[in-house]
């Protein structure tokens, strides 16, 4: 297959796109600092195709994904996201521009590219990394959930919209994974999860198509529940101390 994965130079992506290639596959990865990969890797992968890119650049990650492609692509994880880092009730609106033009907008070009080179063809698949936080208006994060929230029901409508042209799509919602982006955050983890073990359970849920996949499966039945918590209730439990970051 041609695998493309935005956000494939460090964390989740840069996992999914190693087990890809132990496997023979073309992937194509692109970042912001793609001189963060390491360069043995290139030699190691004779598949790897490299871009610098930054996602919210429409043209940029377009030029990218159709160069990589050719006009034939199978498979791209639009997996590029950012996070606010430290939790604050007071809104950081310079950090919540960044994290909405990042994990929407990116997400959005990211696709655009993709189906420009996948409806012709009348087959492929485009996945989102979302989040468990898109679940719920997380306290401390509503950037960060705003964000991922406008994914999780982009990616559903794209689910429906896409079938005639054979087009599957997947929504993919992590709870913790050991990733850069996650090591910036001062606040509990629960359940945290390596990106190489988490890399496996997702190319599972991608070769089963499904349309969401929540895990771990703790965090799963944990934001079902709080997701389905009449608001008043939620907004009740989620005022309590139950964390600890700044005014």
């Amino acid at each position: 297959m041609k695998i493309f994965i935005t956000g494939g130079t460090t964390g989740i992506g840069l996992a999914l796109a190693e087990n890809y290639l132990i496997n023979g596959h073309d992937v194509g990865v692109c970042g912001r600092s793609p001189e963060k990969l390491d360069p043995k890797l290139k030699e190691k992968y004779s598949k790897l195709s490299v871009y610098k890119a930054d996602v919210t650049d429409r043209e940029e990650i377009g030029k990218a994904i159709d160069d990589f492609s050719k006009g034939h692509l199978d498979l791209v994880i639009a997996n590029a996201g950012r996070s606010v880092g430290s939790k604050s009730k007071k809104p950081n609106f310079d950090a919540s521009r960044s994290v909405i033009e990042i994990n929407v907008l990116g997400v959005l070009n990211t696709f655009e590219a993709a189906l420009r080179n996948m409806l012709p063809n009348k087959k492929g698949h485009i996945a989102a990394v979302a989040s468990v936080a898109g679940m719920v208006g997380l306290p401390g994060a509503s950037s960060y959930s705003a964000s991922k929230a406008a994914v999780i029901k982009l990616c559903e409508s794209y689910s429906l919209d896409l079938r005639e042209w054979g087009i599957d799509v997947t929504c993919i919602c992590p709870g913790f994974i050991d990733t850069p982006l996650t090591q910036k955050n001062d606040h509990g983890m629960p359940w945290l999860m390596e990106a190489s073990v988490a890399a496996t359970k997702i190319i599972k849920a991608l070769e089963k198509k499904k349309s969401l996949f929540i895990f771990p499966w703790q965090m799963k039945c944990v934001i079902y529940c709080l997701d389905r918590m009449p608001r008043s209730l939620y907004r009740r439990v989620m005022s309590l101390k139950v964390a600890n970051y700044s005014k």
